[in-house]
C-alpha cells in the first residue's frame, strides 16, 4: 500500500482483505489524513472522519446535521435517480415533522427499563430457534436460523406487525440500503411498496387499535398537544422495521462470528457470564462493519479536533468503526478486550441523533448471548473465518450466512 498523501482521493468504502478485517488504511488515515478526501459510490465527494475525537464532535456538533443531506448540494451515496436512505421519502418525512420532536414522542418507548420487561420474550424465542436449528442437524446457518427471525419477532411484536410478513421488510430493507445492488425502478417501487404497507396498517390501527407502539403512536401527542402526522407515522414504522430487524440481526451476527473466529473468547465467557455486558459492548467498539458510517451536512465552517476545517456545503462520512479503533480513545484499540471498561464507543453514534433503538439492541445481544452460553457451550464456526462472505452493495454489509457446529 503506498503511503497516503494529504490531497489523495480514496474511493470510498475501503476494500478489506477478509470478511473480519477492517481496511489496512485505517491506521494512517487518522495518523496523517484524519479529514481524508472521497469519491462515493455515486461519483461525488466527501470528506472521510477517522478519529474517535473529530468523528464524536461532528455527530454532536449542531452545524453539522443529517437534515441538510436532503439538500441538492449534500453528496449522494448511491448513484441511482432514486436516492438513497439519507435523501428518502422516509428521511424526509421524519425532517418535514422535525427529528427532535420526533425523537421526542417516540424515544420514551425505548428506555432501558422497558427493554428488560421483554428479556423473558426474547429468551424463550432464542430457546425456540435453538431447539429448531439442533432439530435440522448441523452445520447450520446460524443467520437463517437465529440471527435474523429473532430480532424480526422481537420488532413485529412491539409494532403489531404481522411476523408471515417479514420477507416483505427483508426485500424492501436491503432495497432500501441498496448502494449498486438494486436498480432505480426497484428502490422507488420499494418505497411505493412499503410505504402503502405502512400506511394500510395504520388505518387498521385506528379502526381496531392493540397494545402495541403503533398504535399508542397514533394516539400520542407531544409537548404542544400535537398528534405524529400520517407520512411521520409511516416513516416511523418504516425506521423501526428496518433497523430493528436488519441491523440487529447483522450485529448478531457478527457478535457469534468475531466471539468464535478466536475461539478464547467463546471460552472465556463459558464460566463467566458476568462478562455478557462488557463483551456485547467490546464487540459493538470491535465490529469492523459498522455500515458505511454516518453522514453529516456541514452547514458553516467547523474546526474538528484533529485541526482541519470543515468547509460550509460539505457533506462528511463519519466512520464510528475507524473510530472505535482510535489508538487515542481506547487503549490497544486493535484487540478484542472482553472485560474492557469504560468503553465509550461510537457504535450507535453520539450526540442528538443517536440511535435511537440503542437499548433494544443491546438487550437483543445480551439475551441471545447468554442463551447460546447456556444451549450451545461447545458451539464453534464450520468454516475458516477467511471463507465467510458479506452480502455486496448494501450500505451495511452484513455477513451472507455464518455456517456454524456445536
Amino acid at each position: 500500500m503506498a503511503e497516503l498523501q494529504p490531497d489523495d482521493v480514496l474511493n470510498y468504502p475501503l476494500p478489506t482483505a477478509g470478511p473480519l478485517v477492517p481496511p489496512a488504511e485505517w491506521p494512517e488515515l487518522r495518523q496523517k489524513c484524519p479529514v481524508a478526501h472521497i469519491v462515493l459510490p455515486s461519483g461525488d465527494r466527501a470528506r472521510l472522519l477517522t478519529r474517535y475525537e473529530d468523528v464524536k464532535v461532528a455527530l454532536s456538533d449542531p452545524r453539522l446535521s443529517r437534515e441538510g443531506l436532503t439538500r441538492p448540494d449534500a453528496a449522494r451515496i448511491s448513484a441511482s435517480e432514486a436516492g438513497d436512505i439519507f435523501d428518502s421519502p422516509m428521511a424526509r418525512a421524519l425532517n418535514d415533522f422535525g427529528q427532535e420532536r420526533w425523537r421526542r414522542m417516540v424515544g420514551k418507548w425505548f428506555t432501558a427499563k422497558r427493554m428488560q420487561a421483554l428479556v423473558p420474550k426474547i429468551e424463550a424465542m432464542a430457546d425456540r430457534l435453538i431447539d429448531g436449528m439442533l432439530e435440522q442437524g448441523q452445520p447450520a446457518d446460524f443467520v437463517q436460523a437465529l440471527a435474523f427471525p429473532l430480532p424480526v419477532y422481537v420488532i413485529c411484536d412491539m409494532l403489531g406487525v404481522a411476523e408471515s410478513d417479514r420477507d416483505d421488510f427483508k426485500r424492501w430493507s436491503d432495497t432500501f440500503l441498496s448502494l449498486s445492488k438494486y436498480t432505480a425502478e426497484e428502490m422507488q417501487a420499494a418505497h411505493r411498496d412499503f410505504g402503502e404497507y405502512m400506511a394500510a396498517l395504520i388505518e387498521e390501527k385506528r379502526r381496531d387499535p392493540q397494545d402495541d407502539l403503533i398504535s399508542q403512536l397514533i394516539v400520542a401527542t407531544d409537548a404542544e398537544g400535537r398528534p405524529m402526522t400520517d407520512l411521520a407515522l409511516t416513516a416511523t414504522g418504516q425506521g423501526l422495521l428496518l433497523a430493528g430487524h436488519e441491523t440487529t440481526a447483522g450485529f448478531i451476527t457478527t457478535m457469534a462470528a468475531v466471539l468464535l473466529a478466536d475461539r478464547t473468547r467463546w471460552e472465556r465467557l463459558l464460566p463467566d457470564r458476568s462478562l455478557i455486558r462488557s463483551a456485547v459492548e467490546e464487540v459493538l467498539r470491535f465490529e469492523p462493519y459498522t455500515g458505511f458510517g454516518m453522514l453529516r451536512y456541514v452547514h458553516e465552517d467547523t474546526e474538528v479536533p484533529s485541526g482541519a476545517v470543515l468547509a460550509g456545503g460539505t457533506t462528511v462520512v463519519c466512520s464510528m468503526a475507524a473510530a472505535n479503533r482510535d489508538a487515542d480513545a481506547f487503549a490497544n484499540g486493535e484487540d478484542m478486550e472482553l472485560g474492557r471498561t469504560p468503553n465509550a464507543h461510537l457504535a450507535f453514534g453520539a450526540g442528538p441523533h443517536s440511535c435511537l433503538g440503542q437499548p433494544l439492541a443491546r438487550t437483543e445481544m445480551q439475551t441471545v448471548l447468554g442463551v447460546l452460553l447456556r444451549r450451545l457451550p461447545t458451539l464453534d464456526l464450520a468454516v475458516d473465518p477467511a471463507d465467510l462472505n458479506r452480502v455486496e452493495g448494501l450500505i451495511t454489509t452484513p455477513l451472507r450466512e455464518l455456517p456454524v457446529r456445536w
